[in-house]
């Protein structure tokens, strides 16, 4: 609107009658985009729980964080190598009430094993566990801080915090997968490689009803994965992302990926192998194979919902001009010969 009110009144300046009449002619020309409303559409409730879900994981990752960089370096610092990944919960809840390699010791190993049985969870080998961390606590370099100290307090302020939003987190991912089971697009987005309950989540609550973009080209553009050059008179710059579309969809698919290419026996692995072929240490070449892999992604999950159909792992390879790689090579040899 802006770059039209300039070309129409030759001039930046604005009112509300010179808006009106850029409305006007934009709508006569057909300058127009099509507005979803969540309310009408039904994905309101759906991008409520997207963002809080995204807000809250931001708000644990900080505080996780916050824990490794600040408070275990100096009261616990050898605990470290057990944490885990950020949703282990257990190891939190151990910290909560041993903060210190003091507050071990002070009850000695059959009273820290006894309690800390039943914090430590499922594990496969607990006792060895258990043990490991009294041994480790017997010879920590912690700052000698008494465990009724502020300093203490304080730290089980933050623990206390970062179990409440993994608690928040998983009763979102709980009650999206509870509303979302009996949706088939929640159900056809499943069966992609890479796409978990948060990720199917991210993509209904963001693009509503993927049928309503005719062609693929149209959801990539929407999501900010179509290619762009800028260019003017007889300069031409790089072919790159227009990064112009919805950015929490874009960065959902490029998480999917990077989850799919972890797993076995799925054309993205398959796909990432013929494009780094032959280039296994290009950082360049498989940065650009991770782009193309979620394009590839976002056109997977529009092509799965329009026609209704599950998600088959290779079908390229069902196609005749597909070729394996693996057998370029020998038919250049043969023919050489």
């Amino acid at each position: 609107m802006a770059r039209t009110r300039e070309a129409l009144h030759n001039g930046w300046d604005k009112n509300d009658s010179k808006d009106a009449q850029v409305i006007l002619h934009m709508l006569r020309i057909g300058a127009t985009q099509r507005y979803v409303d969540p309310l009408a559409a039904g994905i309101n409730d759906l991008q409520e729980m997207s963002k809080t879900h995204e807000a809250i994981s931001k708000a644990k990752t900080q505080t996780w964080h916050r824990i490794l960089t600040h408070y275990l370096p100096l009261y616990f610092p050898e605990i470290e190598r057990f944490a885990g990944n950020s949703r282990s919960d257990w190891f939190l809840a151990l910290l909560e009430r041993f903060p210190t390699p003091g507050s071990i010791i002070a009850v000695g190993r059959e009273g820290f094993t006894s309690e800390a049985w039943t914090l430590v969870g499922r594990k496969v080998s607990k006792a060895r566990l258990i043990n490991d961390i009294y041994e480790t606590a017997c010879t920590s370099i912690a700052l000698p801080v008494d465990e009724d100290s502020v300093a203490i307090t304080m730290f089980r302020m933050v623990i206390a915090q970062a179990r409440s939003l993994i608690q928040q987190r998983n009763e979102i991912e709980q009650t999206a997968h509870a509303m979302l089971s009996e949706n088939r697009d929640y159900q056809l987005l499943r069966m992609i490689p890479g796409i978990g309950p948060i990720n199917a989540l991210t993509i209904l609550a963001e693009a509503g009803d993927l049928r309503r973009f005719n062609h693929h080209r149209q959801f990539l553009k929407f999501c900010g994965l179509d290619l762009a050059t800028c260019q003017s008179g007889t300069f031409r710059g790089r072919t790159k992302l227009s990064k112009y579309g919805n950015a929490r969809l874009r960065r959902t698919f490029w998480m999917a990926t990077q989850v799919a290419i972890r797993q076995r026996d799925n054309s993205f692995r398959d796909k990432l192998g013929r494009y780094v072929a032959g280039h296994p240490n290009d950082p360049d070449r498989r940065r650009k194979a991770m782009t193309a892999l979620t394009a590839k992604m976002a056109r997977v999950a529009h092509a799965v919902i329009k026609t209704g159909t599950e998600y088959r792992p290779f079908l390229e390879r069902a196609d005749t001009r597909w070729k394996d790689p693996s057998l370029w090579s020998r038919e250049g040899a043969t023919a050489t010969l």
